[in-house]
C-alpha cells in the first residue's frame, strides 16, 4: 500500500492523529512529533506552505509494518528475510503519480523541509530515499540525511565505504541521483536493508509488496511511482560542511565535509504530503533496527535453533539485541552470542533467552537475566572489536574503523534436571467477569453492577 492508503488504514484503526491548526516546519513540527512519538500524525496545515501537508510516525511501530505488508507482526522477520533472499524485478510504468506536478522552477525553499533542533546545521530532509546506479553493480537505493543549502543545493551525509560513496568514487563526473520522499512503507523498509552489492533494494521492495516504478525526467533513474515527491539531480564531488544534526542515538552528530547535491527537477503528487522523520525517534529506530534482525536470525540459526530476534529501542535500535533460542545443547547460549555479533557487526550488547521469555518485554528479559544469568560463567566480553560509529562511548580515530568492547549475556536456563527451578510458577486462568469485574486496558479493573462504578 502507498502512504495514502496506509493513512486511510490508520484513520480506520484509530491510530492516526490529525492536527488541523497551522504548524510551522521550523522547530514546531519536530516538537509535536516528539510529543506524539510512536503514533502516525498527519499535519493538515503547514504555516507558510499552503499547498502542503506533512506526515510523521508511519513506521514508528512494528504493527504498522505488519499492516502495510498484510501480515502478523511475528511474520515480519521472515517476510524481510524472504525479500532479501528472493528480490523481484519491479514493473516500469509509463507515468506515475509522483510526477503529477512539475515545478516550473527549482526552489527547495518552497518545500516544507523541517528544522528539527535549534542546533541543526540547517533544514533537513530525513526520509529521502536516494536512487543511484553504480557503474559496476547497478541500481542502489539508500537513506541519506540531506541538509538544504539554498534554492537548488543540498549537502548529503554519505557514509564512507557504503554503496553511494563507492559509486561516486568510481566516476570523475557528478553521479546522477533521484531522491524519493513520501515512499510506501515497504520501500522505506527495503531502502534500510544492506544486501550484498548487485542486489537491487527496489527488487526487495517489490518482493515485499507491489512496487511500480517510473523513469525520471532529467536523469536515467527509476523511482517509486507512488512516492509523494521526487528530487532529480547529481551528486557532485564538491564538498561543504554538513551538520550538526541529531543521530540515531539521540546525541548530536558533528560537522563533516560532505558532497553537495545539485537539484535540476522537482516533481510531486497533487496535494502533496511531506514525510518528516524525527531523528532519534521511534520511526528512525524501527527503520534502522528491523532490517538487521533477519541477518542476526540467519547467523544464529547456523549454530542453534533460533526462534526470535529483537533489536531494542533502548539500545538505539542498533547496538542492543535480544535473541531467543530453543536450547538443545549446553553451549547453545554462548554459540548464539558469538553468532549474533557476526550477524550484525555493529551490535554491542546481546542477551540470549529461552522460548518462555517475551523478547519484546524488557521486564521479562530483565527477569531472565536476574534468574538465569551468572556473570562468572555466563558472560562473554570481547575487547577491541570493530564497532559502530554511532556509539559516542566507542574509540573513534579519523580515517579508522571505530573500536569498542562487546558483551554477551547467556540468560538461558540449564538443560539438566535443575531446569524446573528456573521456570515460572503458573496460575490457573480466571475470568474477572465472574466477580463483577471488567478489564479496562491491560491491568485496570472496574467494578460492574455497583452504584459508584469505582475503580478497584
Amino acid at each position: 500500500m502507498d502512504m495514502r492508503t496506509f493513512l486511510a488504514w490508520a484513520e480506520t484503526s484509530g491510530d492516526l492523529v490529525e492536527i488541523e491548526r497551522g504548524v510551522a516546519p521550523h522547530l514546531e513540527l519536530a516538537q509535536i512529533m516528539h510529543a506524539l512519538d510512536g503514533r502516525p500524525v498527519l499535519f493538515r496545515t503547514l504555516t507558510g506552505f499552503s499547498d502542503w501537508q506533512a506526515v510523521a510516525g508511519i513506521c514508528a511501530q512494528r504493527r504498522y509494518f505488519a499492516a502495510a505488508l498484510n501480515c502478523v507482526e511475528s511474520d515480519l522477520i521472515h517476510r524481510i528475510a524472504d525479500g532479501l533472499a528472493h528480490p523481484l524485478p519491479p514493473p516500469l510504468l509509463d507515468a506515475g503519480s509522483c510526477q503529477e506536478v512539475v515545478q516550473a522552477q527549482v526552489d527547495l525553499t518552497r518545500l516544507p523541509i523541517p528544522r528539527y533542533h535549534p542546533d541543526d546545521g540547517g533544514p533537513y530532509v530525513t526520509s529521502g530515499v536516494a536512487v543511484i546506479k553504480d557503474p559496476d553493480w547497478g541500481r542502489n537505493i539508500s537513506f541519506h540525511r540531506l541538509m538544504r543549502l539554498d534554492e537548488r543545493r543540498l549537502v548529503a551525509r554519505i557514509v564512507e565505504g557504503r554503496g553511494t560513496h563507492t559509486a561516486l568514487a568510481k566516476t570523475a563526473q557528478p553521479l546522477p541521483v533521484a531522491i524519493a520522499i513520501g515512499c510506501p512503507i515497504h520501500v522505506l523498509l527495503a531502502a534500510a536493508t544492506s544486501p550484498p552489492p548487485g542486489v537491487d533494494e527496489l527488487g526487495i521492495a517489490h518482493a515485499l509488496a507491489a512496487t511500480p516504478l517510473v523513469t525520471c525526467q532529467t536523469v536515467e533513474l527509476e523511482v517509486p511511482a507512488d512516492a509523494e515527491l521526487i528530487l532529480e539531480g547529481h551528486i557532485t564531488h564538491t564538498l561543504t560542511d554538513e551538520g550538526p544534526f541529531p543521530d540515531l542515538t539521540e546525541t548530536m552528530d558533528g560537522v563533516r565535509r560532505q558532497p553537495v547535491i545539485e537539484i535540476a527537477r522537482v516533481t510531486h503528487r497533487q496535494s502533496p504530503i511531506f514525510h518528516a522523520l524525527l531523528p532519534g525517534g521511534m520511526e528512525h529506530k524501527s527503520l534502522m533496527g528491523m532490517p538487521r534482525e533477519p541477518t542476526i536470525f540467519a547467523a544464529v540459526e547456523q549454530v542453534c535453533r533460533c526462534t526470535g530476534v529483537y533489536i531494542t529501542p533502548g539500545g538505539a535500535s542498533w547496538l542492543h539485541a535480544v535473541v531467543q533460542i530453543e536450547k538443545q545443547h549446553d553451549e547453545d547460549g554462548r554459540r548464539a552470542v558469538w553468532a549474533a555479533f557476526q550477524g550484525h557487526t555493529s551490535l554491542k550488547h546481546v542477551v540470549v533467552v529461552d522460548t518462555d521469555v517475551n523478547i519484546y518485554d524488557p521486564a521479562d528479559v530483565e527477569w531472565a537475566i536476574a534468574t538465569r544469568f551468572q556473570a562468572d560463567r555466563n558472560l562473554i566480553v570481547l575487547k577491541d572489536e570493530p564497532g559502530s560509529s554511532l556509539d559516542p562511548s566507542a574509540m573513534h580515530a579519523l580515517g579508522q574503523k571505530t573500536r569498542t568492547a562487546k558483551m554477551g549475556l547467556d540468560a538461558t536456563a540449564p538443560l539438566d534436571v535443575s531446569r524446573r527451578d528456573y521456570e515460572r510458577v503458573k496460575y490457573a486462568p480466571m475470568d474477572p467477569g465472574r466477580y463483577g469485574l471488567k478489564i479496562v486496558g491491560q491491568d485496570v479493573y472496574i467494578a460492574c453492577n455497583m452504584d459508584d462504578s469505582s475503580v478497584l
